[in-house]
């Protein structure tokens, strides 16, 4: 605990605070925490201009991969630097700031680790309260502090040392990596104007026949049966494109005449591979016929369903549920967020909530920021090329779920939902990942990993015991006659399989590497390399092999 550290140039400070909370507050000119009366004494603070960010849910993902990125850092933005940084976190929120006020001055100020433990937990609670009252005033003109606060955890700028804030402070503010990756005063945001769903909770609702929040769940439904049969008409004009360009080839090859100067120049029958061009121009002509039937009946029914899906949304319009995001529902998506941290950090995690030096000790790609997430998912998307493919109506599509960062020391990041109650065919779906971690790649693995096992249980459905990647992995668990959680342990094996395995370092035990092996299995080139790392992979890619030739795999 910080109480039992050494102080450092404890004549900065004054009143108080003692030594102890000295080193807690820096020793780089720091202020202390504000006199309440001094904090509250104005109204009207200016509020300081927002810059336009770009929305990653509009912009989308790449089609097959992730870009990594580069430029991790930027220019240091100056909010840290602004004296009235704490004052303005706390100003217009109520008696709730004032609650956080006096609690924080009392951690801080706590003489001994047992009393600095109690208020500490009585902060807690508070510091989300705080979250949820500000995450109600959502929007564009939200001051720079209250909204950093929400994004970084930071109260008090002086918490962390200055090596510290300018580390944060080189966070590139905006989205320009394209791809759905929120810090939580964005994704708020977005919830807030509708570009994206409140997260699912457990908790139901009654609903009357024609009541808002029936209508609601059936538009969502209508939207998402329209935007997975949008994907199939256009996977199926892409097949119809590329089969024409198929023709023109073999049109082209046709195209090449051929004379004979000892007959005066006549033209040649075609050759044998003139020939060949006939018949594949043919098949290809009835693969046109075929691919145009499928999608003239597909774009009928895309038709159909945005005639339900338009007939909806006017019914939603009439009853008040299209006009704006009530505030409740961020409020409510702020705790959801809380939930989220609660499940990073675990029951023997740190849940402190505030940014501060003695918790952070990170570097900068210890960070969970977006480009470092967003490079990580990279690495670990070409060990499992498989982890973001959904297949509807016989069309594979790469969807990347939407990924919240998470304010908190979460040592593993967590699946909130793999895909939206009423969209299981195109929706992202949400992964919480937490910003300050121990490991960082461990907890956007691990993350995945809740992905894998939820995906693959949901497509077993009943059966998910029996059939399938968890079919497997169940029986194996409870032949070991395993306790605790058995998606608990398959996480923690995932995030072997990823980190260890994929690099020939024997992990695992054999009957889990068999079974990853073939459901979550490695890009080619990683098993051509682990083939010769040794017996138990050379027996795995025979075993591949034994597979592709009878045609079981």
């Amino acid at each position: 605990m910080a109480s039992d550290r050494q102080a450092q140039n404890t004549d900065q400070y004054s009143g108080e605070i003692d030594p102890d909370v000295a080193e807690l507050l820096g020793n780089d000119g720091g202020d202390s925490v504000p006199n309440f009366e001094e904090l509250f004494g104005e109204s009207g603070l200016r509020t300081p201009d927002q810059e336009n960010r770009d929305s990653a849910s509009e912009l989308g993902s790449r089609d097959d991969h992730f870009t990594r990125v580069t430029e991790i850092q930027g220019e240091p933005e100056p909010q840290f630097k602004n004296k009235n940084f704490y004052k303005e976190v706390l100003t217009g929120e109520g008696e709730v700031s004032k609650r956080v006020h006096q609690l924080l001055g009392q951690f801080l100020n706590a003489k001994d680790s047992q009393d600095r433990s109690l208020y500490r937990n009585k902060y807690i609670p508070a510091h989300w309260e705080l979250a949820a009252s500000i995450a109600g005033k959502t929007g564009a003109e939200m001051p720079a502090p209250k909204r950093m606060f929400l994004r970084f955890g930071v109260l008090l700028p002086t918490l962390l040392s200055g090596e510290q804030r300018d580390l944060v402070s080189r966070v590139i503010p905006e989205n320009r990596t394209g791809e759905p990756i929120f810090y939580v005063d964005e994704w708020l945001e977005a919830v807030a104007q509708g570009r994206v769903n409140a997260s699912a909770t457990d908790e139901t609702k009654s609903a009357g026949k024609n009541s808002p929040n029936r209508i609601n769940a059936m538009l969502e439904k209508a939207r998402g049966r329209y935007e997975a049969q949008l994907s199939v008409v256009n996977r199926q004009a892409e097949q119809l494109r590329q089969a024409e360009l198929g023709i023109k080839d073999q049109v082209s090859s046709l195209e090449r005449v051929h004379t004979r100067d000892d007959l005066n120049g006549v033209r040649v029958p075609y050759d044998e591979s003139q020939k060949a061009a006939l018949t594949e121009i043919g098949n290809l002509l009835r693969k046109l016929h075929s691919l145009n039937r499928d999608l003239e009946r597909h774009t009928r029914e895309l038709e159909n369903l945005r005639e339900q899906r338009d007939e909806l949304e006017q019914k939603d319009a009439e009853s008040g549920g299209g006009a704006t995001v009530d505030r409740k529902v961020v409020v409510e998506e702020m705790n959801t967020i809380r939930q989220m941290a609660k499940i990073c950090v675990g029951r023997q995690g740190n849940h402190f909530p505030v940014l501060i030096k003695q918790y952070f000790r990170g570097g900068l790609f210890d960070l969970g920021c977006r480009e470092n997430v967003l490079n990580t998912l990279a690495d670990v998307e070409y060990y499992d090329p498989g982890i973001f493919l959904r297949t509807f109506k016989m069309q594979t599509n790469r969807i990347v779920p939407n990924v919240v960062l998470i304010p908190c020391y979460g040592e593993l990041g967590m699946c909130w939902e793999p895909f939206e109650r009423f969209n299981r065919a195109s929706s992202r779906g949400r992964l919480a990942i937490p910003m300050y971690p121990k490991d960082l790649k461990t907890a956007v693995v691990a993350a995945l990993g809740d992905l894998r096992w939820q995906v693959a249980k949901e497509k077993a459905q009943h059966y998910w015991m029996e059939e399938g990647l968890t079919g497997w992995y169940y029986q194996w668990f409870s032949d070991r006659k395993m306790k605790g959680d058995v998606k608990d342990a398959f996480i923690q094996d995932y995030i072997l399989w990823i980190t260890k395995e994929s690099e020939g370092t024997q992990k695992l035990d054999r009957e889990v590497r068999d079974i990853f092996w073939r459901y979550i299995p490695f890009p080619r080139d990683v098993k051509d390399s682990l083939k010769n790392r040794g017996y138990v992979y050379s027996e795995l890619h025979r075993k591949d092999a034994n597979r592709a030739m009878s045609d079981g795999y």
